[in-house]
């Protein structure tokens, strides 16, 4: 894979390596998501986007597929399990199965601990953790027929100290745990749980809420590869770990994050790097 100056890549991967497949992704109207999405559908792929956002379902429906054959949305609050079921069963009939399972949904905003509130706390616990398993229960039976996929979408803040995201890290950790465990539970009825861990992604709305301001080209010069990465790149990764190339990698978070994790080693470097 070849990277152009800003690191958005040319695909390695055949254009119908997703061809005939259905994916579901929840919180795909925009950012992440949405790169996702667009990676599976230039594949082949036919994606059913939800979100509570019906509005901006259609328009990125209208972007993915023109003419409407490979992509539609269906608002529902994935907190809602009766709404998210009824959505999901209109997509199945719509495209006819769910073979791939994209956990997107994510609620984040900095606050520290002290001032967090308890209802703060428990909605973006119900939105990433509680959401993440909704979809993913109401999708078993489905998936269990296609012999599916389900992709989690997680933070490097599930295992790496955070200030101001105590909410987020314990959410995503959660999510982590939960690939893992269904990914042992379910590997019997062919179902792989993988996940994946983005660092900053560049020019999405997650970038310009979290930064804190004059941090972004701080953070940037610390990291090893001295970029963030971008909607594309994952959308690549994401593609591979739902492709067949990944047929035999279950219950690992794949971490996508130009070795940001790293944070003591990235200074250490920035400050040696000239000796």
């Amino acid at each position: 894979m070849t990277p152009d100056p800003i690191g958005a890549p040319m695909s390695i991967f055949k254009p119908d390596v997703l061809a005939g497949k259905v994916a579901v992704i929840t919180g795909g109207g925009s950012g992440i998501n949405l790169g996702i999405a667009k990676a599976f559908v230039a594949h082949g792929a036919s994606v059913a986007l939800i979100s509570r956002t019906q509005s901006k379902l259609d328009a990125a429906a209208a972007e993915l597929s023109p003419d409407g054959a490979h992509a539609r949305g269906w608002a529902a609050d994935v907190r809602d399990a009766d709404a998210l079921g009824a959505a999901l069963d209109a997509a199945a009939e719509h495209f006819g199965a769910i073979d791939i399972l994209v956990n997107g949904a994510a609620g984040n905003f900095l606050a520290p601990a002290a001032a967090l509130s308890p209802n703060g706390f428990k909605t973006v616990i119900e939105i990433d953790t509680v959401g993440t398993f909704n979809a993913t229960r109401l999708c078993f039976e489905r998936l269990k027929a296609s012999r599916g996929v389900v992709l989690n979408v997680s933070a490097t803040q599930a295992f790496m100290p955070t200030p101001l995201q105590v909410h987020p890290g314990a959410a995503k950790a959660a999510i982590d745990k939960l690939t893992q465990d269904l990914a042992l539970e379910w590997g019997a009825f062919g179902i792989r749980v993988v996940g994946i861990a983005p660092g900053g992604v560049e020019g999405t709305e997650g970038m310009k809420r979290l930064m804190p301001p004059g941090m972004e080209e701080k953070m940037r010069a610390a990291l090893p590869l001295g970029r963030f990465t971008t909607t594309e790149e994952i959308g690549e990764v994401a593609l591979f770990l739902v492709s067949p190339a990944a047929g035999y990698i279950t219950g690992t978070t794949l971490v996508v994050d130009g070795a940001s994790a790293m944070p003591i080693s990235g200074v250490f470097w920035q400050a040696t790097r000239a000796l």
